[in-house]
């Protein structure tokens, strides 16, 4: 794991960041110091978006938001383009610096990796796919093709993250939780989570399962509805379906989706969601 910013320190950035983003007319040098110094942490892995603590809360960290905010007001296109992939964007956000040492697996075909995000060793990353500013992937995690880190979206260790997933990114309003996804969680292909979403860990999302801030989450298992934005741990979610209270829409056969819970994990669910020993 990367060594954590002493909290000295991380006060006295976070308060730097405070001035400054606070100010229309911010001195540029300064602030882009102060940006760079950040996404260095950030790319570092020493200071996160959001963090959990030992009761399991996770607690969202404004500043650091608002210093990414402040690094995207201060950012001028530029052309970036490496070789024959043309690349055009904020002088402030380049390409995440990646090398061997590092130990990412980074299939070519066209994936990116963007500054100010931690990728542990460990992580593979199939083609195309794309990890936003701010996010934090821990060890063994799998993003395949498609997929997309939204920004300050933090996923867990040995998580998989299957075909066209869409983490959806959270950078406005600053104190709002980002997407978290626990360690060891199952994301099924084309699935989508968004509006600051918690995945517990060892959970499993069936491929096409949508989940929202309001998305009401149907637990058969437990027999009640469970409250938007936390998926269970161990929960095994599936798309579903319950009959709209419209007289109208019941008229015509209209159902609303509803994500539903048909069970907790267990061996048979292990074996089905292992990753491959040989992908690594």
């Amino acid at each position: 794991m990367p060594t954590p910013f002493a909290a000295g320190s991380a006060d006295a950035l976070a308060n730097r960041v405070a001035q400054l983003a606070a100010q229309d007319d911010a001195d540029r040098s300064q602030a882009e110091t102060v940006v760079q110094e950040l996404l260095a942490l950030l790319n570092s892995g020493a200071v996160r978006a959001a963090t959990r603590d030992a009761s399991g809360t996770w607690t969202a960290h404004a500043w650091v938001k608002q210093g990414i905010l402040l690094g995207f007001r201060l950012g001028i296109l530029t052309d970036q383009s490496s070789g024959a992939f043309p690349f055009f964007d904020k002088h402030t956000y380049p390409l995440r610096p990646l090398h061997l040492k590092d130990r990412v697996r980074l299939v070519p075909g066209g994936s990116a990796i963007r500054s100010g995000s931690y990728v542990a060793p460990g992580v593979i990353c199939m083609p195309p796919m794309y990890i936003n500013t701010g996010a934090f992937v821990d060890r063994d995690t799998m993003i395949d093709s498609h997929a997309l880190v939204g920004s300050c979206a933090q996923i867990g260790q040995r998580v998989h993250l299957s075909a066209a997933t869409q983490i959806g990114g959270v950078l406005e309003p600053a104190g709002a939780l980002p997407v978290i996804v626990e360690d060891d969680a199952f994301i099924g292909g084309g699935c989508g989570l968004y509006e600051g979403i918690i995945i517990r860990e060892r959970a499993v999302l069936a491929p096409g399962v949508i989940l929202t801030a309001a998305t009401r989450l149907v637990d058969l298992v437990c027999e009640k509805v469970r409250p938007p934005k936390e998926v269970p741990p161990g929960a095994v979610v599936v798309p579903g379906a319950r009959p709209t209270t419209s007289a109208f829409g019941a008229e015509l056969g209209v159902s609303l989706y509803a994500p539903v819970i048909v069970k907790y994990r267990d061996a048979r669910t292990d074996a089905s969601t292992a990753l491959e020993d040989a992908l690594r």
